[in-house]
């Protein structure tokens, strides 16, 4: 089963939308596609779309999936790459309203650069991408919260 997911944005995002169901139509993708689609409204005869759904069924389909692919919201990243999962992202552009700003850009591109994730460009298939899937090893998630932490400790003991 693939997964994707949208996040919870109040914006459309049916672009990916239309790159996965287009992918599906050309045959690239044969698996069951359950797609976690927010405030994007979607019709597929392929696919099984939800609005909002829990987190606990979420973190079930993810832990499922053997894709996810997803908007390159750091949340929706991180907790699949948590789940060990092969993530393929694109960015939300402001230039087609998906987003205020085009922050998912550098996210997206920080990401990929370092391993973790495939990307997926706005004009590039998505089965090219998928073909990717074939000789990437994605990067082990390592959390840098401990860092963070001892960061904020030392700053709020160098104040007292």
């Amino acid at each position: 089963m693939i997964l994707v997911t949208l996040g919870t944005q109040d914006k459309s995002f049916t672009r990916l939308l239309d790159t996965v169901q287009n992918a599906i139509d050309s045959g690239y993708i044969k698996e069951e596609v359950i797609v976690q689609a927010g405030y994007t409204t979607y019709t597929s005869k392929d696919m099984q779309i939800f609005d909002l759904i829990s987190q606990e069924k979420l973190d079930e389909l993810r832990n499922e999936a053997s894709i996810i692919i997803t908007h390159a919201g750091v949340g929706s990243i991180l907790d699949s790459l948590k789940c060990n999962k092969i993530v393929i992202a694109m960015a939300r552009l402001k230039k087609y309203h998906e987003h205020t700003n085009d922050h998912q850009l550098q996210i997206l591109n920080n990401f990929y650069k370092d391993g973790y994730i495939l990307k997926l460009d706005e004009n590039q298939d998505l089965k090219e991408v998928l073909e990717e899937i074939k000789k990437f090893k994605p990067k082990k998630y390592k959390s840098n919260n401990k860092k963070f932490q001892k960061i904020i400790t030392n700053y709020i003991d160098n104040l007292k």
